[in-house]
């Protein structure tokens, strides 16, 4: 297939979707920053304008280190709106692109964000760093185990700050949470389940394939993935739910859990892994001209995986949810002297074995509480690892394990059957089948990344 070149797109604003008062609304919303000692700004890009990288980038802008240079996107819509905010709350007028590799090219940003869906991380997170650019990409890692390898590599070889935005990382009271686990409080842990339920509807139907938005590139959205037809199931965030794409509940949720796992643990990386799971509810994938597209998924899905010292469980349901659960989501650490939840809004709660003694708890805390995000502090981590050199708190190393345990999960499930993994090696020894699925085929022109 011949590679559509895309021109830089005429700069121009929309201030009809701003309201008088956003500059003086948003920037007083933002958390403060201190004044930094070294006042460079860096020459700053976005690549994935939607909801969540304007959320990254409004913290790049609200610290005062940033010169917004490049916006990239393969829709045009939200390239205008971010570049027209980013003009209100600035002054400046960033190029707009929707090829990523051009605004490389031209702007030669300093910081490059990247939240675009998970298919889309690999190639511009390795190519920004290859340009020498610091990187901020969204979480998980990539789609696929090797792809995440290679940006750990182009990582290791650049030099540059890397963050990933597993943000629980540096929540006030997940470290807090972490302590008291390795306080001994709770005994010698055996077993840690990981869940979340609810969310979910009834049996699911298809969605009719028709054009994309105008002013929406979908050959340029599917990229090295496959090229399926437009449906609205897709965009802007049901993609997370399509295999092509993302990894599903598990890559998506999971992913930020299994990170608080690995976290706790001084174990790297689990010995076998076994998931089972399907659609009972959502009811069988449909990819048909005929009646459109349902998304594929599992809507239930368990994956157990096997440490040297203790056993893990990642659990979703996407129904069933009720008021009456304690916890709908988070992660259950069970010790011989009791029980020890690591929550989202919850906060945390250990429940002693021993019934003379009280419940502990701690409250959560978020530098945004609408949103129940921590991005002010991980964007301040990383801004100082930039500044200063040294390591970030989700840095792409730890990213990457972190990553490689959903990934895992899903080639499992995809098999039907347990694999056995050699963490040292990241392979599956004496295992062809599996180990084909460490990658995949990109869709031409892309290459799959191989550093």
């Amino acid at each position: 297939m011949k590679l559509t070149s895309f021109p830089i797109i005429q700069q121009h604003t929309r201030r009809s979707f701003m309201t008088k008062g956003l500059r003086a609304g948003l920037l007083c919303g933002m958390a403060p920053y201190v004044k930094a000692a070294t006042p460079t700004k860096y020459r700053t890009a976005l690549i994935g304008c939607g909801w969540w990288g304007m959320n990254i980038l409004r913290e790049a802008m609200a610290a005062d280190r940033a010169k917004v240079v490049g916006l990239s996107d393969v829709y045009e819509r939200p390239l205008l709106v971010s570049q027209d905010e980013v003009n209100q709350l600035t002054g400046d007028t960033p190029n707009i692109y929707k090829d990523y590799r051009e605004l490389l090219k031209k702007e030669r940003p300093e910081i490059v964000i990247i939240a675009t869906p998970d298919h889309w991380h690999a190639l511009p997170c390795i190519d920004a760093l290859k340009m020498g650019a610091h990187v901020y990409v969204e979480k998980p890692t990539s789609h696929t185990i090797n792809e995440s390898r290679s940006m750990l590599h182009a990582a290791e070889a650049a030099n540059r700050a890397v963050q990933v935005g597993l943000h629980r990382r540096i929540g006030p009271h997940h470290r807090s949470g972490m302590d008291f686990l390795r306080s001994g409080q709770v005994g010698k842990i055996g077993m840690v389940k990981m869940f979340i339920t609810g969310g979910g509807s009834g049996p699911e139907s298809p969605s009719p394939h028709g054009k994309a938005p105008t002013g929406m590139d979908w050959d340029m959205w599917c990229g090295p993935a496959p090229l399926r037809p437009y449906c609205q199931k897709l965009t802007p965030g049901g993609w997370r739910n399509f295999l092509d794409y993302a990894n599903g509940t598990l890559g998506d949720w999971g992913v930020h859990w299994l990170d608080q796992l690995l976290w706790w643990t001084e174990e790297k990386y689990p010995k076998s892994i076994y998931s089972t799971g399907g659609r009972p509810i959502s009811g069988p994938a449909v990819f048909s001209n005929e009646m459109g597209s349902t998304t594929d998924a599992p809507d239930t899905q368990t994956v157990t995986y096997d440490f040297e010292s203790f056993t893990a469980i990642w659990e979703h349901r996407k129904y069933g949810g009720s008021a009456q659960e304690k916890h709908r989501l988070g992660a259950y650490f069970y010790g011989t002297k009791g029980v020890f939840h690591m929550g989202w809004r919850d906060g945390w709660t250990f429940h002693p074995k021993d019934k003379s003694k009280r419940e502990i708890h701690e409250d959560p805390q978020f530098d945004n509480e609408r949103d129940g995000h921590n991005i002010t502090p991980l964007w301040k981590d990383f801004l100082d690892a930039a500044d200063n050199g040294g390591s970030t708190v989700a840095n792409m190393e730890v990213a990457h394990r972190s990553s490689v345990l959903p990934m895992l999960g899903m080639i499992s499930y995809k098999l039907g059957r347990s694999i056995q993994w050699d963490g040292s090696s990241e392979s599956f020894p004496r295992d062809s089948e599996a180990q084909a699925l460490l990658s995949r085929n990109y869709r031409k022109p892309w290459s799959y990344p191989n550093l």
